[in-house]
């Protein structure tokens, strides 16, 4: 049996305390809050953590992390990212500059990404389609990453699944190829 812990991060109301509750096997851990920001349109936030845990079919673990998405707390970005073995990004298309968004987490886990596998995963592309997938690709090429970009509902649980799913195939291929 392996255990994996994975980092859900993005940006507030992207849905990360939603999917993280979605997939848990157990209740989750919610450090929610009346929101206090008038610039968020949102009546509560995280401000500390969310975790949940899974198990898969075969009997690992994987323990989600998830972020406050206020870069405001991005020092807890960084101790939430220790020993972690991949990262999520969720993005929320419906904002105003959903790319600037992007780059504000690559940036702020720029020293992780270096090393550790990622996904990004973009939501309300329905009512919101521009900036499209290619748009987000053409985003991290320009900073020399590659990683899967999937658009997703958070609410929906084979989405999640999908997203942690796409993100433990790059895990194992990378683990094969430190073998070779």
């Amino acid at each position: 049996m392996r255990e994996y812990k994975i980092l859900v991060t993005g940006t507030v109301g992207a849905g990360k305390t939603t999917a993280i509750g979605l997939v848990s096997e157990t209740a989750p851990v919610v450090t929610d809050v009346r929101n206090s920001d008038t610039t968020i349109d949102k009546a509560r936030t995280t401000v500390g953590l969310d975790f949940g845990q899974l198990t898969l079919d075969n009997g690992d673990i994987v323990r989600l992390f998830g972020t406050p998405g206020q870069t405001r707390f991005d020092f807890l970005w960084k101790i939430l990212a220790r020993n972690a073995l991949g990262l999520i990004v969720l993005m929320d298309n419906s904002r105003s500059d959903p790319l600037a968004d992007l780059s504000v987490y690559l940036e702020g886990f720029a020293e992780h990404l270096r090393t550790l596998p990622c996904v990004v995963g973009v939501g309300r592309m329905q009512s919101h389609p521009v900036p499209t997938l290619d748009d987000y690709a053409d985003r991290l090429a320009s900073t020399g990453r590659v990683f899967p970009i999937l658009e997703v509902d958070v609410r929906r649980r084979n989405d999640v699944l999908l997203l942690i799913d796409t993100l433990l195939m790059q895990l194992e291929a990378d683990m094969r190829g430190d073998k070779e």
